[in-house]
């Protein structure tokens, strides 16, 4: 077990994203010193990666799973669909608010579409994105040379960090719920098998 840090991030970043293969986008890889369990990715390609990420991390196959995670989303561009699923339940606000009138009863329309939008478009469609971030970065990382049975160790130690913790059922999350999402990578391992060298 090794003591993660920016350099490990940088140079884990920088193979993951080489083997993405991607030349529109310009990868940059930063640390946050917060405790939290969590990265993200920005269109275009920036990485953020929280120091209390790696608490869950023991070594740098392991960080591959998180950066091929992040790296994923970018290249699927979950962003850009997340901002048109956004503008799309705007705009069915705003017919459903006319087609039914409003008046007295927009706010109960309003109400209504936000819990709609929230747990039958917004929640699914973010767990779908969190999936196919797994996947693709499960490919990602092994392509690059990490090895993908890593994956599942990361997941139980994050599953086993967040333990105690008032963690909502997944139908009310925008993620997989822990065992879900290692129970779906744990059959993908087979597939990504192929690629690790």
């Amino acid at each position: 077990m090794i003591e993660i840090g920016r350099a490990h991030v940088q140079r884990v970043g920088k193979r993951i994203a080489k083997a993405a293969a991607q030349p529109g986008y310009k990868w940059q890889f930063f640390v946050i010193e917060k405790d939290q369990l969590n990265a993200f990715c920005l269109p275009g390609g920036k990485v953020f990666v929280y120091t209390g990420l790696f608490k869950a991390v023991q070594n740098e196959d392991q960080l591959a799973v998180v950066m091929g995670h992040e790296i994923a989303h970018a290249i699927a561009r979950h962003g850009a669909e997340r901002m048109s699923m956004m503008q799309l339940g705007r705009m069915g606000k705003e017919i459903a608010a006319k087609t039914l009138g409003g008046g007295q009863y927009s706010q109960a329309i309003n109400q209504a579409y936000g819990v709609g939008e929230t747990y039958g478009m917004v929640l699914p469609f973010s767990r779908k994105f969190e999936y196919e971030a797994d996947e693709i970065g499960l490919y990602l990382m092994t392509k690059a040379g990490y090895n993908p049975n890593e994956a599942v160790r990361f997941w139980d130690n994050m599953r086993r960090l967040k333990q105690g913790s008032k963690t909502p059922p997944e139908f009310l999350s925008t993620h997989p719920a822990d065992l879900n999402r290692i129970k779906r990578i744990r059959s993908l391992i087979p597939i990504a098998q192929k690629n690790y060298r």
